[in-house]
């Protein structure tokens, strides 16, 4: 069997997942390709990128004057197809296709074209909304029905940020038409969370099969391991509080971070990375601040220091950075939206109803620790 998988990134969450992937087909012995456009460059003749940076750039700026996320890239999608049709798959993997990479009409177009199966696994709700990627914090139920159509879509200003104000409704109908232009015997759609899979239940792919596929993390690397990095930011035997995110926006929940720092006292540290320049330099000087990093084992050797992970994330899918950080033997303290709860397995991970829930087990937490000193 020959599987190609094509994703925005090859690392991060979603290219971590599409990686995974591709080893466990080649150990099996199948014949697998992979495919992105952002991220290092490829290794062998089964991994290929798809178009160059200022294509990504030009697809950007096509976006933010248009709206219209996924019909530019046609001769970086022309070029891609044509090493599809050499390949010629049993199996095409979808990840994210949005991303300012390729163009989905003429995606599409070829998949209709081919007898081979469609997989696609959702990482967020793009595929079956006018705009966004996510509607929850906004509290929108437009695409239910049709984004756009009777209100003006309330989140232009979020990824992929745009000044057109009337592309919605035209990106909902269009990929309304093109994401069930497969006949439902050839596409199945994967999701990592029941959550997204009762959301996708309900809107205009919900006439193809839904599977759940639970993300998981490399434990060879997410493990408990001890390190110095406590001694070397200066945290001693303080009650550490870990966030982490890439990028960290108001939605990902970085505000609470900075009420932490007021609302903690000095026997608790905490540590927040992925921060960009302008973020570390604005940031409360109680929090430690840092960059993000690509190893996953500095990565791993930062959650394992951790007493507690608070992740305050106002609307997500199915949060890696909760694995990682049980994987290490770090509780995790979640607020309860999308399919956070179903990452949880550590009886000491809780999820939370607000800021002041989880601040109340914090502090707990926090208190009992030092009494346990």
């Amino acid at each position: 069997m020959k599987y190609v998988q094509i994703n925005t990134f090859s690392n991060g969450s979603t290219g971590t997942v599409m990686m995974q992937k591709h080893e466990e087909l080649i150990q099996a012995g199948e014949d697998s390709y992979v495919a992105w456009a952002r991220g290092r460059e490829p290794q062998g003749s089964q991994e290929m990128k798809i178009g160059s940076i200022a294509d990504t750039y030009t697809h950007g700026i096509y976006v933010r004057l248009t709206g219209r996320m996924g019909f530019a890239s046609k001769r970086a999608t022309r070029a891609f197809l044509e090493r599809l049709t050499i390949i010629d798959p049993d199996v095409v993997h979808l990840h994210n296709i949005h991303g300012y990479y390729i163009n989905i009409e003429m995606l599409f177009a070829w998949l209709a074209s081919h007898h081979c199966q469609v997989k696609w696994t959702l990482h967020d709700c793009w595929s079956f909304t006018g705009h966004c990627g996510h509607f929850t914090y906004a509290k929108c139920s437009q695409w239910i029905e049709h984004c756009g159509y009777l209100e003006k879509c309330p989140q232009l200003d979020v990824y992929p940020k745009t000044l057109c104000k009337s592309s919605c409704a035209q990106n909902f109908a269009d990929k309304k038409r093109l994401f069930t232009s497969i006949p439902s015997n050839r596409m199945t759609l994967i999701a990592p969370s029941v959550w997204l899979q009762n959301i996708v239940k309900q809107s205009f792919l919900g006439e193809y099969r839904i599977e759940i596929h639970r993300n998981t993390v490399d434990t060879g690397v997410f493990r408990p391991i001890s390190s110095d990095f406590r001694k070397r930011y200066g945290i001693g035997d303080r009650f550490m509080v870990l966030g982490v995110a890439s990028p960290w926006t108001e939605r990902k929940g970085l505000e609470d971070f900075i009420c932490l720092s007021r609302d903690l006292d000095d026997s608790f540290s905490i540590v927040v990375v992925g921060l960009n320049k302008k973020q570390i330099r604005s940031i409360p000087r109680r929090i430690i601040g840092l960059k993000r990093t690509e190893s996953k084992e500095r990565l791993a050797e930062i959650y394992a220091t951790a007493d507690l992970f608070f992740n305050p994330t106002k609307e997500e899918n199915y949060p890696t950075v909760n694995l990682e950080a049980e994987a290490c033997g770090t509780p995790v303290v979640t607020y309860d939206v999308g399919g956070c709860k179903e990452t949880l397995t550590n009886p000491s991970s809780k999820t939370a109803t607000g800021y002041d829930g989880a601040l109340a087990i914090i502090k707990e937490r926090g208190s009992s620790h030092h009494v346990g000193i």
